[in-house]
């Protein structure tokens, strides 16, 4: 659910009224039952919300709402407000799903946004979803993908200040996000992925112009080791060009340096109907590509195209079993 002081619960209710969604899969909120039927309320939702004790009690019955009630919250809890309780309960929403998924019981989880501010107020310093996820899971080397349509990037770096991502970045990180690349791309149905790799400077250094010297030290050696290694991959190219030209289709993914580097133009593209996709996790994760949106929660007006799409990138992910 996320944040429940956010616009996720209502756009979990606006999401999951749809039938065409049940035809496809069974999903189950992991969340608050008090929130969730104020956000149906709220979106005016048809359905009827039903609580589960375990995920294997789902019928995929469009006509109700199944949760698993974890109970942390007041019915009244302020919208739009940063909340200790809902940056605890956000943490403990993830928690169970993750447990869900290593027993076996779901097939994939996607996220509604958290507040990090909030999480952290809660006692959870994390930047975000995918830092908890891969702590839960124990999984040390794994990459933010965002998706829009005609655009897919992955991040070297993410949720650090730029300076700090600048000295975080060296050839076995660059050359671990290219490999996750290729791998994801192919399991997606791409069988030789091109792969666009950003330089840091700009004009990716123009040959020592720009920089110290960080494309020659940190990425060049990584994309050699790539193409050594039967990877089609690309770089380091020019960021401003490289964009455009996967856009164009010259190249299936674009591999940024940095958060804003890949996060700009995948916004740009359409914040509507990006998707968050945490690779290298043992569990599938999607999530929205916006955030909690407390200017307009409890309105109502809360697009859900990004959940929307999110849950669609979910289900074509997720290993096939019998809910």
């Amino acid at each position: 659910m996320g944040d429940a002081a956010g616009v996720g619960p209502e756009i979990i209710a606006k999401t999951l009224q749809q039938a065409s969604f049940y035809e496809r899969c069974h999903p189950v909120v992991i969340g608050d039952a008090k929130i969730m039927e104020r956000a149906m309320s709220l979106v005016g939702s048809p359905q009827r919300l039903r609580k589960l004790t375990d995920p294997s009690e789902t019928e995929g019955d469009p006509k109700q709402l199944d949760i698993i009630d974890v109970d942390l919250l007041p019915a009244d809890l302020p919208f739009g407000e940063i909340s200790a309780k809902a940056g605890d309960a956000a943490f403990q929403f993830i928690k169970r799903a993750v447990e869900f998924a290593q027993e076996g019981k779901i097939q994939g989880i996607c996220t509604a946004p958290l507040n990090k501010e909030a999480l952290h107020k809660g006692g959870h310093l994390f930047p975000g979803h995918t830092e908890i996820l891969a702590e839960l899971t124990g999984t040390s080397e794994f990459a933010m993908m965002l998706t829009a349509p005609k655009l897919r990037v992955i991040h070297v770096t993410t949720h650090i200040g730029l300076v700090d991502a600048i000295a975080k970045i060296n050839p076995k990180r660059v050359h671990t996000v290219i490999l996750l690349a290729d791998e994801t791309l192919k399991r997606a149905g791409i069988p030789k992925p091109r792969i666009g790799v950003c330089g840091i400077n700009p004009h990716a250094g123009e040959h020592g112009l720009f920089g110290h010297g960080e494309e020659e030290e940190k990425i060049i050696p990584a994309v050699e080791r790539a193409q050594s290694e039967g990877i089609i991959a690309e770089g380091p190219l020019p960021a401003d060009t490289l964009f455009f030209r996967a856009t164009r289709g010259d190249f299936d993914i674009v591999v940024a340096m940095y958060h804003d580097q890949g996060h700009g133009p995948i916004k740009v593209m359409g914040l509507e109907a990006g998707v968050n996709i945490t690779v290298g996790l043992p569990i599938i994760r999607t999530s929205v590509d916006h955030g909690t949106a407390f200017d307009i929660a409890g309105t109502g007006k809360a697009d859900p195209g990004s959940l929307e799409e999110a849950l669609r990138q979910a289900i074509e992910l997720a290993p096939k079993g019998n809910s």
